[in-house]
């Protein structure tokens, strides 16, 4: 990977576990989701587009890459179908990440989490249910708690259906 990606992939960590407070990752704020698109969203285009493909070899470019697919993806296109368009590249780094041993050497909770974010977002019944038990060895019982809550919306709906506005359905 060119130096230059490795460190734009190391601002994002920055930026996300050290800049960032806890409570804006999942807090509805359009000034923090303005300003996270103006400094981010050309990279988040980009791997949306199934560019950054050279970010999927290292631990710490993948976990970067993640967080664009899913995380700044859902911030930067709030209620837009495109917030989700890149979920499946990040559920399958997710599982790159298990395969590699990456969580597992991760000692950070708070990266291991948005390691595993992805599996939890997943519209897909198995998926969740392969994330919860995951999640509780990894990150911890409340956050395997919404994958669980997620589960049961999947159970009942086969969707998420506080999506639906955003994918027209």
């Amino acid at each position: 990977m060119p130096a230059e990606g490795l460190t734009l992939a190391e601002d994002i960590l920055r930026f996300w576990f050290e800049e960032c407070k806890p409570w804006q990752w999942f807090r509805s704020d359009r000034d923090f989701d303005r300003s996270l698109s103006e400094r981010f969203r050309p990279l988040a285009e980009a791997a949306q587009e199934q560019g950054l493909i050279d970010w999927e070899v290292s631990q710490t470019s993948s976990l970067a890459l993640v967080l664009l697919l899913d995380q700044f993806s859902r911030q930067i296109w709030r209620d837009q179908a495109r917030a989700f368009q890149g979920d499946l590249r990040a559920q399958r780094l997710s599982h790159l990440a298990l395969d590699q041993h990456w969580l597992e050497h991760e000692p950070q909770k708070a990266r291991r989490q948005f390691w595993l974010m992805p599996l939890l977002h997943a519209e897909r019944l198995e998926t969740v249910n392969k994330a919860i038990p995951l999640l509780e060895r990894w990150v911890d019982i409340s956050t395997a708690d919404v994958a669980r809550r997620n589960r049961d919306m999947l159970i009942k709906h086969g969707r998420y259906p506080w999506r639906d506005g955003a994918l027209g359905r």
